[in-house]
């Protein structure tokens, strides 16, 4: 059975290898696929795994042999389910193995915003505490989590973890989510959006972008948020227009954005986040603990073993066959 990996560069640089897929076909990675290469690169595949290389309509239009596709990641917007579904081609995603790496980095965020700790590094580099002359000095306001309200607008796996995280923090947790089964132990108050951005610290973002919530953190979104929150979002770049978060941090509507997604990735030149001030860019890493992405490979080779046995698993888009 051969295998093709669009993409698979982010997953393993070098640390973290193909074994387990290999063993199971004819595998050929490539680190990165431009539009223009993708049929000509899976054209006899059976089985295609793509991290972030789109798989269109049009894509599964002209690939007869195509069996099998696999999401390097937990988010599959990527890939156009319904054309696979149309065409009986089951597509899984791996919806697991980022909550700790995720969770965790959304607290290095907040932390990092809080406490300051890079800032004031930066600045001891600079000669600012040996120029002060006192044995405690700092240059922005410093402040604890503890008793800080955190919004979390997305309530699955990686949502309630990081509501886990708060609640260890002693913060306050306000969840929106359309679903409301399978609720944690820990205490939190279920809100509607536009209350929960009213009343929150911190506004972290844990959904999956869908034609219904592309642009949801807009201008009308951002107005109803306090002065000092922090935005955060680990999530998809495309759940903010991210001009009217641009012009919300440079009018002083919220205090702070720390951004691990952008819209188009990697990140343009003329995207309007870079000119903002207050706003904290990285590129796309809250996932990539070393662990993780074992576990995300470990778990690509069971979603194929499940698919070759006849009974696919993780699927995301209704095909069992």
């Amino acid at each position: 059975m051969k295998i093709v990996v669009l993409d698979g560069y982010t997953l393993n640089p070098g640390d973290n290898p193909w074994t387990e897929v290999e063993k199971l076909g004819d595998t050929t990675v490539y680190d990165r696929t431009p539009a223009d290469k993708i049929l000509e690169r899976a054209k006899d595949a059976e089985i295609v795994l793509t991290n972030k290389t789109p798989l269109t309509r049009e894509t599964f239009d002209k690939l007869p042999k195509l069996g099998f596709v696999g999401v390097l990641a937990t988010g599959y917007n990527v890939v156009d389910v319904d054309a696979a579904r149309e065409k009986g081609i089951p597509v899984s995603n791996v919806p697991i193995y980022g909550t700790d790496s995720v969770a965790e980095y959304v607290f290095a965020l907040v932390t990092n915003h809080f406490r300051r700790p890079v800032y004031h590094a930066e600045l001891v580099r600079k000669g600012g505490w040996q120029k002060s002359g006192e044995f405690s000095f700092w240059e922005t306001p410093l402040a604890e989590l503890a008793g800080k309200t955190i919004g979390i607008v997305g309530f699955g796996r990686i949502g309630q973890r990081v509501g886990a995280l708060a609640s260890a923090f002693k913060m306050s947790v306000l969840a929106y989510d359309v679903y409301h089964g399978n609720p944690p132990s820990y205490k939190f108050e279920w809100a509607e959006i536009d209350d929960l951005a009213a009343k929150s610290d911190v506004v972290t973002l844990h959904c999956n972008q869908t034609p219904e919530n592309t642009g949801m953190v807009n201008k009308a979104l951002l107005s109803k948020m306090k002065p000092t929150a922090l935005f955060v979002n680990t999530a998809r770049g495309g759940l903010v227009n991210e001009a009217d978060l641009a012009a919300a941090l440079n009018n002083g509507t919220i205090a702070a954005a720390a951004i691990d997604v952008v819209s188009t990735e990697p990140i343009r030149d003329d995207n309007p986040l870079l000119g903002a001030p207050n706003a904290m860019i990285t590129p796309h890493i809250a996932w990539a603990a070393k662990e993780a992405r074992i576990r995300l490979m470990e778990t690509t080779a069971e979603n194929i073993r499940a698919f070759q046995k006849g009974s696919p698993i993780n699927v995301v888009n209704g095909v069992s066959k």
